[in-house]
């Protein structure tokens, strides 16, 4: 039997060959895992022979009914700009704010990656940071969507490597400047340049650079023409960085400072930016995706638009104490026209538009459509009824005060916004029938039939309760709110004509609803909950609305062939500190009425029983406001020149 033979001990390695060794095995298994990576998140990345075939976006520019720009959407046409062309100032702007080691990286940042990680496992819940570099930028706005998330981040990372294999420094930088978004409809330094500044971009100043630089963060936050102190702010930041990086000296930062820039006067006088959204979604409906300039001839009023921008911002402000967060008007004319649309307190801040896209609780707004039922049942404005204490099944309706004043006539309830009796009388003519009168008028949101929608527990948008109230204003008729007249080529070519396509009339209300309806309603202005909202000299009829735990406050009133509604509460839908319809929002209705109103011919609110109009006092109108004035009319009214344009505004530093 043979003798086993001994093991021989096994020969241990030197620390320095286990490092060796392990760092050999963990650099193989570190290169499969990252060729796994890149071979998932590259599986479908984008064609990038898309690269050379980019082209701009058409042109959409929105004129107002007399001919004036108001907005210019897409790209502005600009040939790419060459590098060698700019003052070296230029693109060492956006290397020192967006990429400080833009000419040492390949294509990413480890460290800045690193950082922004560190961010993203710190602030939950929030945006992702990415730690993007100019050539990652670059790879996005070229390839990819917005999103943030980690597939994005890991396909652009992919793409800036691609990039920086297949360009130098400088073709990549060129290729930034020339397809960077810099807000206003600008694509590229050289239409950027033209855009806010009205020259070429080789005629950039120092100031400037550092300006559109500033934007690179956000091009609508920090634009300046709607945030001038925020893009102010940001361009020292630039400069700042300018200096650290060796760009331009102390001596020429100071000197840029010194020297407020002067942005185009088109673009500073830029109004109705919700309602530029808001028709640009229909716009492509209508027309499809532009592949060539269009132009927009709208409905818009600009004067009459900016006393509404200036009533919401400064009624929003003026009742920030009271809870009071956001706000939104639409006024429309007798036609349907929308003559003003406001969407919020200010755009740059928040683009949700609440003129359309928010629903609300009508409050007592909504009781009109109540009455309006009673009155085509038979009642009258002298009917007698009786505040006092109902219940209907399980409901029992409070009035606002907490009193019940007795004995009284439909109007004067009507004018006391009485809780208890809109109620017993929704219950008596049917909530369905009240439902019927509210959608023949022209809301379109759900309505449900519960006994409380006689108070308005019904959500609605400020578009809709214009609309609804237009028919009184009127004479009775059906109106359709539209803000597009005519969609034509920059060529002269009509895609759309809303003359061709206009419905009939079709009477909504008759006599003598209609007329009852309206004296109801001026008694809410003489005697009621909206005599905040009286104009001196003319015709005023109107409702307050607040719901029970003060979410929202209305008021929508109107006069002969115009019509306004106003809404204010919070984008969190919790309660404002007893803000009623007859507050804040009755006051910026008669802030916006009393400018606007100078502009519209004199008219009676039609259907009878009107009150007196005496002539307006003559009171000073606001500089925006002081074009002749127009009646509300049927036919659209000729068109006017536009207005002359004030020299452009400075952006101090």
């Amino acid at each position: 039997m043979a003798t086993a033979q001994p093991r021989r001990p096994r020969k241990t390695r030197s620390p320095l060959q286990t490092l060796i060794y392990w760092g050999a095995v963990l650099g193989i298994w570190g290169i499969i895992v990252i060729a796994v990576v890149v071979a998932v998140f590259a599986s479908d990345l984008p064609d990038t022979s898309t690269l050379y075939g980019t082209q701009r976006q058409p042109s959409i520019s929105y004129l107002d009914r007399s001919g004036g720009l108001i907005s210019v959407r897409g790209s502005q046409a600009a040939p790419p700009v060459d590098l060698d062309s700019l003052p070296k100032y230029v693109p060492a702007a956006f290397v020192a704010i967006e990429d400080r080691w833009f000419y040492w990286h390949f294509g990413f940042n480890p460290w800045g990656i690193a950082r922004s990680q560190i961010y993203n496992i710190t602030h939950h819940g929030g945006p992702l940071r990415g730690g993007s570099t100019i050539t990652q930028q670059l790879a996005r706005n070229l390839f990819l969507s917005t999103d943030q998330n980690y597939r994005r981040k890991a396909q652009e990372l992919i793409l800036a490597v691609w990039l920086e294999t297949k360009f130098t420094k400088k073709e990549i930088l060129a290729l930034y400047l020339n397809r960077v978004y810099f807000g206003a409809g600008a694509y590229g330094i050289e239409a950027a340049s033209q855009r806010y500044f009205g020259k070429p971009a080789a005629q950039l100043t120092i100031g400037e650079s550092a300006l559109l630089a500033g934007t690179m963060k956000g091009p609508s936050r920090y634009s300046p023409v709607s945030s001038a102190d925020r893009a102010a702010t940001r361009a020292t930041v630039v400069l700042n960085e300018m200096v650290r990086t060796g760009a331009i000296t102390a001596d020429q930062r100071a000197e840029a400072i010194s020297k407020p820039v002067r942005v185009n006067p088109v673009l500073v006088d830029q109004r109705a930016q919700y309602f530029t959204d808001w028709l640009d979604e229909k716009v492509r409906a209508m027309v499809g995706e532009p592949t060539e300039d269009l132009v927009i001839e709208t409905t818009l009023d600009l004067p009459i638009q900016a006393a509404a921008e200036q009533a919401i911002a400064k009624g929003v402000e003026a009742a920030t104490s009271q809870g009071v967060q956001q706000g939104a008007l639409v006024a429309l004319d007798g036609e349907g026209r929308i003559r003003a649309y406001v969407g919020g307190a200010h755009y740059v801040d928040s683009q949700f538009d609440r003129a359309t896209m928010a629903r609300r609780q009508a409050g007592s707004a909504f009781k009109p459509f109540v009455y309006l039922t009673a009155l085509e049942q038979g009642r009258t404005p002298e009917t007698p009824v009786v505040d006092e204490a109902i219940r209907i099944g399980n409901w029992e309706p409070k009035n606002y005060t907490g009193k019940f004043l007795g004995p009284m006539t439909l109007e004067s309830a009507l004018a006391q916004s009485i809780n208890t009796v809109a109620a017993r009388l929704a219950n008596e003519v049917g909530t369905a029938n009240v439902a019927a009168t509210a959608r023949r008028l022209g809301l379109t949101s759900k309505i449900q039939l519960d006994p409380s929608m006689a108070l308005g527990a019904v959500e609605v948008s400020p578009m809709e309760m214009a609309q609804a109230y237009a028919p009184f204003s009127n004479g009775g008729f059906q109106a359709h709110a539209y803000g597009i007249e005519r969609i034509r080529t920059s060529a002269g070519r009509v895609l759309y004509d809303h003359a061709k396509d206009k419905p009939g009339r079709v009477a909504v209300i008759n006599a003598p609803a209609l007329p009852q309806m309206n004296q109801m309603l001026r008694s809410v202005i003489t005697s009621g909950t909206g005599t905040r909202a009286k104009v001196p000299g003319y015709d005023i009829a109107g409702k307050t609305g607040t719901t029970s735990d003060y979410r929202d406050a209305w008021f929508v009133g109107y006069t002969g062939g115009f019509v306004t509604a106003v809404w204010v509460g919070r984008d969190d839908n919790t309660s404002m500190a007893k803000v009623t319809g007859g507050g804040a929002p009755a006051g910026i209705w008669q802030a916006f009425m009393g400018q606007a109103l100078p502009r519209l011919g004199v008219q009676a609110i039609p259907g009878g029983m009107a009150a007196p109009v005496e002539a307006p006092a003559a009171d000073p109108i606001n500089d925006l406001l002081n074009a002749p004035a127009e009646v509300v009319s049927p036919e659209p009214a000729p068109a006017k020149p536009a207005a002359a344009k004030p020299a452009g505004e400075g952006v101090p530093f």
